[in-house]
This record gives structure tokens, C-alpha cells and sequence, in this order.
């Protein structure tokens, strides 16, 4: 991966206007739509709650990166905008993960230990790919602080499902798939916190009140 990728943008350079920036949303679009349908197709298959939060996860990074496209190059206040509708999507996908989890262990599903690990693995490099992608616009506005955090969420997600598949056919139990689950749950929880405190500062600033004026 390039030096580009991980080094932060220039301070002079106008990122919202920047068509980089544009063409990496619509990768990391790409590549997460893909991956919803891949991993929520075997999540089913395998009886896994993890890759099935896994793959929601997927499916809304995918309508948040939408949402980034269409809001890149507007006034602050739209930005913000939809960084805090992002920011309660993230808080919503937590609630349901936390209540899947909850199901899932009173159901006492033991999920496919092999096809979780496979699975699993993919989604981690496809997740890792968006991650290096991203990573040089971590310090933007809290949009683009959204986008960066779904990503950098969704690697640690992958790592987790992995260590699940190694706990599920090492115990022949689904209590690790469950683990898991509550840990991504709290990870969106986390996300969601600091994506809208963060928009909600930003609406709050004069450039913001002054565009909505």
C-alpha cells in the first residue's frame, strides 16, 4: 500500500471538493455492498449471529457511504447533517446486534465453525482494504470521521468473528459467536457516540448556522 494512503492530506487541499476522495467512497461502496450479500447469505448457512451482524454492518456502511457521496462538497450544516443521521444508524445496528446476541444464546445455536473462519477472513481483508483506503481521511469533518470509524469498526469486527470461529470449534458451543456479538455491539455503540457528539458540535458552529441560514 501506498505511502498516499497513509499519510494525512494536506493542509491546503480542499478535501471536500477533492476527487480522490469521491473515488475512494465509491470503492469502499462497492466493496461493501459486495460483501453484505456474501456474508449475510452464509451467515444464514452457518447459524451465525456474528456474520450476520457482520454483513448488516456491511449493508449500512454501504447506505453511509452513499449518503458521504451525496453530501461531499455541501455546506457544513449538510454534512453534519448526515453524519448524525450515520451516527444513529451505527446506534441503531448496536441495539439490534445486542438483542440477536441475546436470542442466540437462549436458542443455544452452535454455528459452523468453518465456514465463520472462511467467511470471517474474507470480510477481514475486504474490510482492511476500505481501512488503508480511508485512513488518510480520519482527520476530516465529522463525516468524513463517520466513514473512517465504520471502517476502522468493522476490521476489528472481522478479528473478533475470526476469534469466534476459533472459540466455536474449540468448544463445540456458540456462547464465543455470542461474545462476539456483544463486543460489535458495543463497538457500533462506541461509533455512535462520538460520530454524533461529534456532528452535533458541528451544527452548532457559527459556519454551520450561518449555512442554514
Amino acid at each position: 500500500m501506498g505511502a498516499s494512503c497513509c499519510d494525512g492530506p494536506p493542509p491546503d487541499v480542499d478535501i471536500q471538493h477533492d476527487d480522490r476522495y469521491r473515488r475512494v467512497l465509491w470503492a469502499v461502496l462497492a466493496i461493501n455492498g459486495v460483501m453484505f450479500v456474501a456474508e449475510i447469505t452464509a451467515g444464514l448457512l452457518a447459524g451465525s449471529v456474528s456474520l450476520q451482524a457482520d454483513a448488516l454492518d456491511f449493508l449500512g456502511d454501504t447506505a453511509n457511504y452513499g449518503i458521504s457521496l451525496f453530501v461531499v462538497g455541501m455546506a457544513l450544516r449538510y454534512r453534519a447533517m448526515a453524519a448524525l443521521m450515520k451516527g444513529a444508524s451505527m446506534g441503531v445496528f448496536g441495539l439490534w446486534v445486542a438483542g440477536a446476541t441475546v436470542l442466540n444464546l437462549l436458542g443455544g445455536t452452535v454455528p459452523q465453525a468453518e465456514t465463520m473462519g472462511i467467511v470471517g477472513a474474507l470480510a477481514f481483508v475486504a474490510n482492511l482494504t476500505c481501512f488503508g483506503l480511508l485512513y488518510a481521511y480520519r482527520n476530516g469533518d465529522a463525516n468524513m470521521r463517520s466513514v473512517w470509524i465504520c471502517s476502522r469498526n468493522d476490521a476489528l469486527g472481522n478479528v473478533a468473528v475470526l476469534l469466534a470461529a476459533v472459540g466455536v470449534f474449540g468448544t463445540a458451543q456458540g456462547w464465543p459467536d455470542a461474545v462476539v456479538a456483544g463486543i460489535m455491539a458495543i463497538l457500533a455503540l462506541q461509533g455512535a457516540w462520538v460520530t454524533i457528539r461529534a456532528a452535533m458540535k458541528e451544527l452548532k458552529s457559527p459556519e454551520a448556522l450561518a449555512s442554514g441560514a
